[in-house]
């Protein structure tokens, strides 16, 4: 089965992506582009809405980054069988999501260094306050995960966390124990540690 995951050379909205499919030990081609380089209209012809991530398999198509992390989770294990707990999983991303888009990432690479030092203050003196002390209640409930155990949502924060410490050089994590340990707990998967040591840092 042919399997291709079309993004940048950074984590981004593909890494929780990345993880899953290497936790499963599924076989893909990791395809990325160099994002100084964007947009490449040779590429951006190809994409179904003209962005990345996208994944492809058996020649067909799949964009929307929490669409394609869904989707490899059902394949690797990653994905409870109930409907309720399925979307109470589905609940979780998306507030993961409301958090990071709160961010508003795009403005924050092209500002000046001003406006960063104000979006980075409010970032970590109103954003993660307000949502990590609830993804922290949350964990603490559900023993350390958001479904009670190893599922997609938990891969699906990490990737998240990592990227907003890359852009911010912060640790967003640290003074919320249960979210921080998650954290470790999914880098130290086998497969992904392994992942992990071959790829390296990333740099913005």
């Amino acid at each position: 089965m042919s399997k291709k995951l079309y993004y940048f050379n950074i984590n981004g909205l593909a890494e929780s992506i990345r993880y899953i499919l290497h936790y499963g030990g599924h076989d893909f081609e990791d395809i990325r582009y160099d994002r100084s380089k964007w947009p490449i209209q040779s590429v951006i012809d190809t994409l179904p809405y003209g962005q990345v991530p996208l994944y492809e398999e058996n020649g067909k198509k799949l964009n929307q980054s929490l669409a394609i992390a869904r989707y490899v989770a059902s394949q690797s294990g990653l994905l409870p069988s109930g409907l309720w707990e399925q979307a109470v999983l589905d609940a979780a991303v998306h507030n993961i999501y409301d958090f990071w888009n709160k961010n508003n990432i795009r403005e924050y690479m092209y500002a000046d260094a001003e406006r960063k030092a104000a979006m980075k203050k409010q970032v970590l003196e109103e954003l993660v306050p307000f949502y990590f002390s609830r993804f922290e209640n949350e964990l603490k409930s559900n023993n350390g995960h958001f479904g009670g155990k190893l599922t997609w949502a938990d891969f699906i924060f990490v990737g998240i966390i990592e990227t907003a410490n890359l852009f911010y050089s912060e640790n967003i994590e640290n003074n919320y124990p249960t979210v921080a340990s998650l954290v470790k707990t999914v880098q130290n998967l086998p497969r992904v540690k392994e992942y992990i040591s071959k790829r390296g840092p990333y740099g913005i």
